[in-house]
């Protein structure tokens, strides 16, 4: 079984090592100490808890779009028909080409927090080495 450090388990959901501990503490996140006395969650567990942090904050309605990445607009560059738009969404750089009177329209401006939605037909997974869990 797949299991993660408590810094790991965080820096893939984005918050802090503390938050994830608070949420052990408090219950919201199981975890079991290994042989060392390290608390340790279990990749099935981190992956339903993600899952339903994910979905509770949807609330967009109805679409077939299913990658949904919030975060704050950190650049908006224009010219007289086009805007690139980039958002930070936790540690993930998301840039979007967009014309220049949607980008008007929806207020795009550094600071502005935005939701990036994503559909696409090509998407490669890949495990980088540097992240590979360890298994017990």
């Amino acid at each position: 079984m797949t299991t993660f450090r408590i810094s790991e388990a965080a820096a893939l959901l984005g918050v802090s090592a503390d938050t994830v501990r608070r949420w052990v503490d408090s219950g919201r996140l199981s975890a079991q100490r290994d042989e060392h006395g390290h608390r340790r969650v279990a990749g099935v567990d981190l992956a339903a808890f993600a899952r339903a942090q994910v979905g509770a904050e949807d609330g967009t309605g109805r679409s077939s779009a299913r990658n949904r990445m919030r975060g704050i607009v950190t650049e908006v560059v224009r010219d007289a028909v086009m805007a690139q738009v980039e958002i930070a969404a936790g540690p993930f750089r998301v840039v979007s080409l967009m014309s220049r009177q949607a980008a008007d329209e929806l207020g795009l401006e550094p600071g502005v927090v935005a939701v990036a939605v994503i559909k696409s037909t090509n998407v490669v997974v890949e495990i980088p080495d540097h992240v590979r869990p360890a298994s017990h």
